[in-house]
């Protein structure tokens, strides 16, 4: 016997109803993500370190719902070889991004594979809205160089990413790079190469704004009822320091600078790099406080929306800053305040809140730590490198890593640049010029933590650090595991 028209309507009927049900339980295992990325953001900028005299009532409320990493690093204080390693899981000769993603880099191949298996293209795979707002800078600039002004120069910059090399993300609301922070260019998700567009506001502002319509799910841009996974990328408080409203300058405009140096590492008024400190330290801390503002509107849009208990943010930078420190302008160099950065993990459902002083943990490590945190460690390729500390960001026992690297690689010549490690208690950083050992730098951060005192003289421990770096690039099949 035939159904008839009405046994199919009710069977059909029972069948989409059991699919949405079934849809919708699925979807409730797995939490959304967040990932906010302030570049520059030096780590002892955190106003809860009580450390610098920063201003961060928003990110201390998200470190007090989370796990505040003090000890968090990145491995290559650089924007480009940074961002690469949190979106492939692998360090820079195997992910190609040795250096910054520009046009002196382009003839290198210098930009993130379209081939990569990043974690967006795994999320999008499970079902996942994905979205990016902000700065990206994984594509090699080419000919003809898009007419913006950080192309005009000597070297070009700025390079739209196609929707074919964006891994995953449906929604983009994004540029290359860009330093002119109060009147920002964007390419959307449907944007020509030719046909970017500018913003009259200050770009962390535009990318809450945008976030949060991401969120409220503003003109359908996400499937309404699926998890999401979104990452917000602020381009301050990187130079131009002063890019940023007056209403933040404002906080800082009557304090004497001097107040606001308490680290022998910041060299003395009248020299180059002191007096350079003390004129870009208050637009520095003002760039901070609005970013911070910001990070609070995203903040209270998950918790009205009653989406931020079920929600994993992430709060971290590609690199910190020295603004003069060290003789250094700003990163790409193995100092603390260019290595060390914030991270902030949050995962109400899951993670008691504490801070972890110990962990040696970094940008390069959210990849496999966040895929396992959200439910998808089976889903993790070979490809990645870095280390899954999923356990221990939950409080659970594991094995840690006793170092992380440190790379400073030119494009041109892999045997040129600086390798090195940081463990809980010591830096290593060795420069390279074609092969050739240079300069060596060795700091006990426990005894020195302004790293003032060279201990390359020290034979026993300089001996004992290097037997480490030896062993980590021989692993890695590293250019210069053999000129030791």
């Amino acid at each position: 016997m035939y159904p008839t028209n009405k046994t199919l309507v009710l069977t059909s009927f029972v069948v989409i109803a059991f699919n949405i049900q079934a849809e919708s339980h699925q979807k409730q295992l797995h939490p959304n993500l967040v990932i906010i990325i302030s570049d520059q953001f030096r780590g002892q900028a955190l106003g809860n370190l009580r450390f610098e005299k920063t201003h961060t009532p928003n990110l201390d409320y998200l470190a007090s719902k989370g796990v505040n990493f003090t000890n968090a690093s990145s491995c290559y204080p650089l924007s480009s070889p940074a961002r690469a390693m949190l979106m492939t899981g692998m360090y820079p000769f195997s992910n190609h991004v040795v250096g910054n993603c520009n046009s002196e880099n382009t003839p290198y191949n210098v930009e993130l594979s379209q081939d990569a298996v990043c974690w967006s293209d795994i999320l999008k795979q499970q079902g996942y809205s994905t979205g990016y707002i902000g700065k990206w800078h994984l594509d090699a600039p080419h000919k003809p160089y898009v007419n913006t002004s950080n192309n005009k120069g000597k070297v070009a910059w700025n390079e739209w990413c196609p929707p074919s090399r964006r891994h995953g993300f449906e929604y983009w609301m994004a540029y290359g790079t860009y330093d002119i922070h109060l009147n920002p260019m964007y390419w959307a998700t449907n944007t020509p190469r030719d046909s970017f567009f500018y913003v009259n506001e200050w770009e962390p502002q535009y990318d809450a704004d945008k976030a949060i319509d991401y969120i409220n799910n503003k003109n359908n841009v996400r499937k309404q009822g699926y998890p999401f996974a979104l990452v917000i990328s602020m381009n301050p408080p990187h130079t131009v320091y002063s890019q940023v409203p007056n209403k933040y300058i404002n906080i800082y405009k009557n304090v004497n600078v001097e107040t606001l140096i308490n680290q022998p590492d910041v060299p003395i008024k009248g020299t180059k790099w002191g007096n350079f400190y003390r004129e870009n330290i208050k637009d520095y801390y003002a760039c901070i406080a609005g970013v911070d503002e910001q990070i609070g509107r995203i903040i209270s849009v998950l918790k009205k929306k009653h989406l931020f208990n079920n929600t994993i943010v992430v709060f971290v930078s590609d690199h910190g800053d020295c603004i003069g420190i060290h003789g250094e302008e700003s990163k790409n160099n193995p100092y603390e305040e260019a290595m060390r950065t914030p991270l902030i993990i949050t995962y109400p459902k899951e993670i008691k809140p504490r801070i972890d002083n110990t962990l040696l943990i970094g940008m390069q490590d959210l990849y496999p730590t966040v895929l396992s945190l959200m439910g998808f460690e089976h889903l993790i390729p070979s490809t990645v490198q870095t280390n899954n500390l999923a356990k221990a960001v939950k409080g659970e026992k594991q094995k840690l890593p006793i170092f992380m690297p440190y790379y400073q690689i030119a494009a041109a010549d892999s045997l040129t640049g600086w390798r090195g490690i940081r463990t809980l208690r010591y830096t290593l950083a060795i420069e390279f010029k074609h092969g050739k050992r240079i300069k060596t730098l060795l700091f006990d951060r426990k005894k020195d933590p302004f790293e003032m005192n060279n201990l390359n003289n020290d034979s026993i421990l300089l001996k004992q650090q290097t037997n480490i770096l030896r062993y980590w690039l021989i692993k890695q099949k590293d250019p210069l595991r053999n000129n030791l």
